[in-house]
């Protein structure tokens, strides 16, 4: 997989706070569902760039009390995106879980 976040996977995502990082990577999972229906090849960009955003995320040192979470919550993305949803995920389930972590990263700041 081509690196789509240079400036990120340099140390700057390590600069974010865990709200930050999960929002952004809530993002690129909002545009995977929104060009699903629409353009199968974006969808599947903006998929990668998540799982790339979320790899960075569960390297990332101080969130090493979040792993366990943070590994499954890439295992149910791929399922989701890739294979047959075994984790009964959906759209809207997508949507729920993200949506805090971009609260939060707003009252952050």
């Amino acid at each position: 997989m081509n690196c789509q976040h240079q400036q990120l996977a340099g140390g700057r995502w390590f600069e974010l706070s865990f709200f930050e990082q999960m929002a952004h990577t809530g993002s690129e999972v909002a545009r995977a569902i929104s060009w699903r229906t629409k353009n199968k090849e974006y969808s599947v960009k903006a998929i990668e760039r998540a799982l790339e955003l979320s790899d960075l995320t569960i390297g990332d040192k101080k969130n090493r009390s979040r792993l366990k979470e943070l590994t499954r919550l890439r295992e149910a993305l791929v399922d989701y995106f890739y294979f047959n949803n075994q984790f009964a995920s959906s759209d809207q389930l997508w949507q729920n879980y993200f949506y805090p972590f971009n609260y939060a990263s707003r009252i952050g700041r």
